[in-house]
């Protein structure tokens, strides 16, 4: 098979598996189903496997379809990122980057970094979907995500944004009427918020007993037996806790301007584990990578940079402490 006949088989097996099937792959691209279905059917004896599975109605991946589709679609990414390289020479970044964010990451860090990025790059567009879900960035068609938390291993690329902390906090108003809790015990007496994953797991607290203190010791504290109101969203908690519903769980970064600003204090502190948490820009790995997609990664990476509230030590926040 030479170059040219096996580039148009594996765009015929992507588009394939993309479409779910040789006519809608056909159409595609452009090209008759016949000739989609003999460009896999070459490609696959090429190989000497089988790619796929075909049934009168169904095509499905074999083991060996699924680990070569993901070589395949980097390949091809690399030949669109060699064009676009090309004409990067020639003109300023174009084009509409895709980003997925959590609401409360999105909001409140990503949005205020996204005018100067626009202003400085006119051909640039962005679109942001808010999303906590974990997401497939490349067949959902993302140049990247921002995601926080314990960051798994994976094929895409994670360029650091900061690590960050738990911490506990709840309005004046709130402390005033209820008291401020000074053991774990205590938390059985108050009005909790809890945050609950899209799964349906809800995150428990992490909390030393007050006799192994300085010891790095924790004991889950399941919060979903003790809660007064569970919510989905991490803004919707703080703003709870805001309002005066009760303490919750919420990253410090988050919770900053509203230490600063005297509207939340910490509790439980420094009973409460704050865990060690990254929170990263991940992207698809490209032997290139377009230019649109590139200067929006270096200039959200200095943004974020500058960005005070992501990078609060806890012994600084710890200033905000109710007494």
């Amino acid at each position: 098979m030479d170059s040219s006949h096996r580039i148009r088989a594996i765009v015929s097996f992507v588009q394939t598996t993309d479409s779910g099937s040789f006519a809608a792959a056909a159409r595609a691209l452009g090209i008759s189903a016949a000739a989609v279905s003999k460009n896999v059917a070459s490609l696959e004896q090429a190989l000497g496997v089988r790619l796929l599975h075909r049934t009168t109605r169904t095509l499905s991946l074999t083991a060996e379809g699924t680990a070569f589709l993901h070589r395949a679609r980097v390949a091809l990414d690399a030949l669109d990122q060699a064009v676009d390289a090309v004409a990067a020479q020639r003109a300023q970044p174009v084009g509409q980057v895709r980003i997925s964010s959590s609401q409360a990451f999105g909001v409140a860090h990503l949005m205020p970094a996204l005018p100067p990025l626009l202003a400085q790059y006119p051909g640039l567009s962005v679109e942001v979907d808010f999303d906590d879900r974990v997401i497939d960035l490349v067949h959902s068609g993302y140049d990247m995500a921002l995601r926080g938390g314990h960051i798994e291993d994976s094929a895409l690329v994670s360029r650091p944004v900061c690590r960050f902390k738990l911490i506990l906090v709840a309005s004046p108003a709130y402390l005033s009427a209820h008291g401020v809790p000074r053991t774990p015990d205590d938390l059985h007496t108050h009005r909790l918020i809890a945050r609950r994953f899209l799964g349906g797991r809800v995150m428990p607290w992490a909390l030393s007993p007050a006799q192994e203190q300085g010891q790095n010791k924790s004991v889950p504290f399941d919060v979903s037996n003790h809660a007064t109101l569970t919510l989905s969203a991490p803004e919707a908690a703080l703003q709870a806790a805001l309002n005066g519903a009760g303490i919750t769980q919420t990253a410090l970064h988050l919770a900053w301007p509203h230490l600063k600003a005297g509207t939340l204090k910490m509790v439980l502190h420094p009973q409460f584990q704050p865990g060690d948490y990254e929170l990263v820009m991940q992207y698809p790995h490209r032997a290139l990578m377009a230019p649109r997609v590139r200067v929006t990664l270096d200039h959200l990476s200095a943004a974020f940079a500058k960005d005070e509230a992501l990078h609060v030590p806890l012994a600084e926040a710890a200033r905000f402490a109710a007494s």
